[in-house]
């Protein structure tokens, strides 16, 4: 005995109108993280110069020409 199938119509919306739905976080997290760059990026931050071992910057250096030479 075959089972019965039950075909779905499609929902059809006017061609004029298109509703979007968004979840309040898919606008607000990537506007959040957007001011946050900006804010990084326009602050006043002060610079200080790193203090560190110089054996650190000459092995960088030695690893820069290996790919660049």
């Amino acid at each position: 005995m075959p089972a019965p199938t039950h075909t779905r119509t499609p929902r059809t919306a006017p061609k004029d109108a298109a509703e979007v739905r968004l979840p309040w976080w898919a606008v607000a997290l990537p506007a959040l993280a957007f001011a946050a760059l900006l804010m990084l990026i326009a602050g006043p931050g002060q610079a200080h110069a790193a203090v560190g071992d110089p054996a650190l910057g000459r092995l960088l250096g030695m690893i820069m020409e290996l790919f660049w030479a």
